[in-house]
């Protein structure tokens, strides 16, 4: 045995640890996988030894190998076999190992479960801790099912330490197993009043995270959080509280005015930044919910926002974007408080960190008004050419649009500026926002109809000066920037409004330029279309014989140069083209032949007027019959190996294939190349490819003697005496196209001069009015707000949008939440008290647990009987002293009762208690009363409360002894008592598309009614809507209607593709005591393979008796007694196969809601009690025959009660 021993320890001596792995891991850099290969293996054999400390050694090497990457899922049952130690550094170590390589979905989690009991039981608080702290780490739905009970047992444990982390770990019960919430949550709430301030702090972090996802839930811990607010001096705590009240608020409203003092005297007094950033964003919550019902809250806003203004101007860049973004909070309410600080604002434009720049732009966006527009935007302008990085100029763009378009353009008094300004933008260098302009341009033109004539005279100069947009490649070749997305709205506004153009055949000629075919295909394709327009506007216009003579020949261009675009790359381009030149065709005939009304016929292509098309207005265009947008319209050949690969000369059916080019950035590289030798005589394009090769081979010979130029091959390489030098004037000169220009344009921009117009307005209105005024008007002016309202008649914009018919703007959105998240199984209302069949949490089994003493049920004491007594023996004495004795005992009860009331609560003002007297009903003294009445008659409460306790004592000793008398009977019975879980949904109907279930719910104190919640489950990925609930009456049970639902339940819903949705209905049932079988039909419609369908689904649903049932309390004697009496003249009797005792008591307690009564010592018979709601008992016995069978006989004192549950239990055990 001494030998064994030593040799162990040896053995311990010569493994290696921890230290040394790690040593010989960094001895080991050029060979590390292989040493560490080698330590598995050493690991492994470490692992089969029977040295518990040698294993856990092992477990903590592989701890860190798991660190640095390497997978040791393989050693699972080790590391449980190391959590399982007695001793507190091993079992460390294995709880540390398991919260590192275990998941929700490891294997070996089931074998752990009463290891952790176990554990969690442990006399010694630092193996629970680490239980705790390691459970954590891998709980899932299992272990959280079968813990939650032993948790909340922690959760009253008399050491902070356990309690604290019990709490903690309750969170990540409730993500896993969300029916645990409602029965912990009472516990939960307790721990929020616990002396020590570790647990407390636990509870509010666990509470307030719950209710960052469901706020309206813990609305009725308001008056606790507001306690702990105004007490607690940890800074970390009140952050949470403070946000937990920021999403509290809008819910209640009323909460506002109780928070707006102290929130404020946090304000004041704080001085960490945290804490206060916290309290202004809830000070704006509540502000924002009280706007209506707080006149003074302006101070409260000021105070935010010249605390605000502090962290701006701080240093700290993080403080800076805060107090932004808080004051952007405040903007959206209380514009005014915010535009006092526009200068600060207008400072953050030229900050370095690109972040808190784009926040003062999202500020200036709510600080716009008619006055300062011009004066805001221009600002923005001069910033953008100072401006770096493309993104950042990009930003400035989209913001400046927004800032003017906002309301449907609402500040926009003059649009002849704007559309000045959108000019500008659009010949800004380095920026890829063309399209944004392009629809603003348009948008413009169509809303505003007075402005179309300035309109159209900017995008005739932008069409002749489209050269500006045109950069050359790195080849030579010509392309255009990002920004010739102009040039479509350009096109389309002077084709579309051709009537307001003042020379068409010169707009023409500038859309037929050569270059156009450097454009993008979608551009060109709009300049095919609009050139139609222009030309049929010229052939209308045309009225003497020369303007006649003009337009033929305006026709006969058009089709020369029309013909190059029907052989484009773009078969958009190729389709409008062809369109337009056969056209062209028909008219030349046609005006051969003498037509008159080719003019008619032609602007009959184009008439008609447009309007906006809503945002949403494609999603609601309903899908025809027939129609399946997910087929194929063609069949997908199957690929093949054999099949050779297309080449490129394969396109050349279709077009004409231009060589290749990179892509440079910012250009577009058009199909259709413009080529320099194009329209050439062919001497002058022979002359200019010789210059090119001459080029070119200097080129070469230049990079094959560069030492710096990276060579492709030896063979490149050429001597020096054969390098030939070209002339610099030879050598070509390349366009860089920069994001930024290198100077800063100081040409004055086209939206100045209204700028400047706008001015001298101001400055001649104001010298009038100066004029005018005398010195107290002055004054008065000079005070007033700068943002008065200003009366400028603007132009009528055109609000109008396009939708399909009976389709409506606004659509249902859903909250964004995914439907993975726990946290919508944790939108439980915990106010709502728990039906008797929903009672939580656990699967309870009839076996006691393993290594867990039973707990014993506290009872409560009902006050009714001691009322009652009160009441008689009131009666009997009739004298004054005893109504005061009363009176002073309910007083204190009713005040308690209304403290913790959070409609009572919020209801009472801060300062006025006297209000809170007056919700005491009348003949009841409140507490105020009876301590005033204390002070003037002393003695007679000293002789009063003496008799008071006497009589106290003696009920209490009286009491003490019956219940112990009923303890001791029923003692035995603690183990077996369960608690039942939430009622089971149970199958309705099964289909392809859609899935029901329902339980059936007791409404307490009602026997006349049930609840049955029913859960429906769309599993296709269509919409189901129109759903219809209808069922067909007994004589017994019923459908609660509506007064106009003769045929059935309108269901209010749509299930959109994989969702659910729960929907309570009520029915109405006349004798409870039966099983009650109803037939049914669900009707819906759904999106089919030929348009919308309806669908029929038939049902059966039932009714049990057992819902009425409820569990009361019964000792040996009484349930003897019962037994003895005439009172049960219902019998019945089943037998039931294949169901052992123990399994059909859990079943029966769970499920039927029953309790258990007595159990014999051999386990072979047990007694249950239930009583229904209309006071009718029931008697169950079950016992065991020596075939296996069980029988079951049920006596109940009322006949059609008894054979209805025997019914249920034959097929509950079926």
């Amino acid at each position: 045995m001494a030998l064994t021993k030593l040799k162990g320890n040896l053995e311990r001596i010569l493994d290696k640890n921890l230290a040394d792995l790690v040593r010989g891991i960094r001895n080991n850099k050029e060979n590390e996988v292989k040493y560490i290969a080698q330590c598995i293996e050493e690991i492994k054999a470490e692992l089969k030894q029977d040295n518990i400390a040698v294993k856990a050694n092992a477990v903590a090497k592989l701890s860190y190998l798991q660190m640095i990457g390497y997978d040791i899922s393989w050693a699972g049952f080790n590391i449980i076999e190391v959590m399982s130690s007695n001793k507190f550094t091993f079992k460390r170590i294995g709880y540390l190992a398991a919260s590192q390589s275990f998941h929700q979905d490891t294997e070996v989690l089931m074998l752990t479960t009463n290891m952790i009991r176990k554990d969690l039981s442990s006399q010694n608080q630092y193996d629970a801790g680490v239980t705790l702290s390691g459970l954590a780490c891998f709980i899932n739905q299992d272990l959280a099912r079968d813990l939650a009970n032993d948790l909340m047992t922690l959760l009253s444990s008399t050491k902070p330490y356990i309690r604290k982390k019990a709490v903690l770990l309750m969170y990540k019960v409730f993500l896993s197993f969300p029916d645990a919430l409602r029965p912990a949550f009472p516990r939960l709430k307790e721990k929020l009043e616990d002396p020590d301030p570790g647990v407390q702090s636990a509870a509010v972090n666990v509470i307030c995270e719950l209710a960052r996802k469901n706020p309206k839930n813990y609305l009725s811990l308001a008056p606790i959080f507001f306690k702990l607010m105004t007490s607690s001096t940890n800074n970390w705590m009140l952050i949470k509280i403070i946000k937990l009240f920021g999403a509290l608020t809008p819910l209640e409203p009323r909460l506002g005015k109780k928070l707006i003092e102290p929130l404020t005297n946090l304000i004041h007094s704080t001085s960490a930044m945290s804490l206060l950033y916290e309290c202004i964003n809830t000070v704006i919550a509540v502000l924002i919910s009280i706007s209506t019902g707080m006149p003074s809250h302006s101070a409260s806003i000021q105070l935010c926002v010249q605390k605000l203004r502090i962290l701006i101007e701080d240093s700290d860049q993080n403080l800076k974007y805060l107090g932004l973004l808080a004051m952007s909070k405040i903007l959206k309410t209380h514009p005014k408080s915010v535009q006092a600080h526009k200068d600060l604002i207008l400072l953050c434009l030229d900050d370095k960190d690109e972040s808190i720049r784009l926040r003062a732009l999202d500020l200036l966006y709510g600080m716009v008004s008619k006055k300062n527009l011009m004066e805001i935007v221009k600002k923005l302008m001069v910033h953008m050419d100072r401006a770096e990085g493309t993104q950042y100029r990009d930003e400035l763009l989209s913001k400046i649009i927004e800032i003017c378009s906002q309301d449907n353009y609402h500040f926009i008094t003059n649009f002849e500026w704007y559309i000045s300004v959108l000019v500008d933008l659009s010949r800004m260098e380095g920026l890829r926002q063309g399209h944004v302009v392009a629809s603003q341009l348009m948008d413009v033109t169509i809303r505003v109809p007075a402005i179309r004539p300035f309109s159209v005279e900017q995008m005739a100069l932008l069409l002749e000066t489209s050269s500006g947009f045109a950069v050359r490649g790195i080849t030579g070749q010509v392309a255009f920037s990002s920004m010739c997305e102009v040039l479509y709205a350009a096109a389309w506004i002077c084709g579309e409004f051709a009537s307001h153009l003042k020379e068409p055949e010169a707009v023409l000629e500038c859309v037929l330029k050569s270059k156009v075919t450097v454009l993008p295909g979608h551009i060109q394709a709009v300049f095919i279309h609009n050139l139609m327009k222009l030309y049929a506007h010229i052939l209308r216009k045309a009225s003497t014989a020369e303007e006649k003579e003009r337009a033929r020949q305006t026709l006969c261009v058009l089709q020369e140069r029309l013909t190059p675009f029907m052989q484009s790359a773009d078969l958009e381009v190729q389709e409008r083209a062809s369109c337009a030149v056969h056209v062209l065709k028909v008219i030349s005939k046609l005006q051969d032949t003498g037509e008159a009304d080719v003019v008619h016929e032609l602007m009959q292509l184009f008439n008609g007027e447009l309007n906006p098309v809503a945002p949403k207005a494609q999603r609601k265009v309903p899908l025809p019959d027939g129609l399946d947008l997910d087929a194929w319209i063609n069949e997908p050949e199957p690929e093949s190996d054999d099949e050779p690969k297309a080449d490129k000369g394969s396109l050349d059916i279709f077009y004409k294939s231009s060589t290749s080019v990179s892509d440079f950035r910012d250009g577009y590289q058009g199909e259709g190349v413009y080529e320099e030798t194009e329209h050439m005589p062919p001497e002058d394009a022979r002359q200019l490819a010789a210059r090119q090769q001459v080029r070119r081979e200097a080129l070469r010979v230049e990079q094959a003697n560069n030492p710096h130029y990276l060579k492709g091959s030896s063979q490149a390489r050429r001597s020096p005496s054969s390098q030939l030098l070209s002339p610099a004037e030879e050598i070509p000169v390349v366009a860089i196209n920069l994001s930024v220009p290198l100077q800063v344009s100081t040409s004055k921009k086209l939206s100045d001069k209204y700028l400047e117009l706008e001015r001298r307005k101001e400055a001649s209105s104001e010298k009038k009015h100066r004029s005018k005024r005398d010195k107290k008007k002055k004054k008065k002016k000079d005070s007033s707000d700068e943002e008065e309202t200003v009366q400028i008649v603007a132009p009528q914009v055109i609000s109008t949008m396009e939708l399909p018919e009976g389709a409506r703007l606004s659509d249902s959105e859903d909250d964004g939440r995914p439907q993975t998240d726990p946290h919508r199984a944790l939108n439980i209302d915990l106010d709502t008290p728990s039906y008797p069949k929903e009672k939580p949490v656990v699967r309870a089994s009839l076996e006691p647990a393993v290594s867990t003493p039973p707990t014993k049920i506290k009872k409560s004491k009902s006050r009714n009987g001691i009322e009652g007594a009160k009441e008689e023996k009131a009666k009997r004495k009739k004298t004054k002293q005893e109504k005061e004795e009363k009176a002073d005992k309910a007083a204190p009860d009713k005040g308690v009762n209304l403290n913790d009331d959070l409609d009572f609560w919020l209801s009472a003002s801060n300062g006025n208690e006297g209000k809170e007297k007056k919700v005491v009903s009348k003949g009841e003294m409140t507490i105020d009363e009876a301590a005033t009445s204390d002070q003037k008659k002393p003695a007679k409460n000293k002789k009063d409360k003496k008799e008071k306790k006497e009589k106290k004592s003696k009920k209490e000793k009286k009491e003490k002894k019956d219940t112990q008398d009923r303890d001791e009977q029923n003692n035995h019975l603690s183990e077996h008592t369960t608690t039942p879980i939430t009622v089971a949904w149970k199958p309705l109907v099964d289909d392809k598309r859609l899935v029901m279930k329902y339980r059936v719910v007791v409404v307490p104190h009602d026997q006349h009614q049930v609840l049955i919640p029913v859960m429906l489950h769309n599993r296709s990925s269509k919409m189901i809507h129109s759903m219809n609930f209808n069922v067909v009456d007994s004589a017994n049970a019923r459908l609660c209607r509506g007064q106009h639902e003769q045929d059935g339940v309108e269901l209010p819903h749509q299930l959109a593709g994989q969702s659910r949705v729960e929907i309570p209905l009520a029915f109405s049932v006349m004798d409870s005591t039966m099983v009650h079988q109803l037939r049914g039909v669900l009707t819906y419609m759904t999106q089919g393979e030929n348009g919308s369908v309806s669908e029929k689904l038939d049902f059966k649903l039932q009714i049990p008796c057992s819902v009425f049932l409820t569990a009361d309390p019964m000792s040996n004697d009484q349930f003897a007694e019962l037994l003895a009496s005439q009172e049960l003249p219902g019998k019945a009797k089943i037998l039931c196969e294949g169901i052992p005792l123990t399994q059909a008591l859990d079943r029966a307690s769970r499920e039927l809601n029953m309790r258990l009564v007595e159990m014999d010592s051999s386990g072979t018979s047990a007694s249950l009690y239930s009583r229904h709601l209309s006071d009718h008992h029931l008697c169950i016995l079950m016992k065991s025959q020596a075939d296996g069978r069980l029988s079951i006989y049920g006596k109940s004192s009322n006949p059609s009660l008894a054979s209805s549950v025997m019914e249920e239990m034959r097929q509950m055990f079926a």
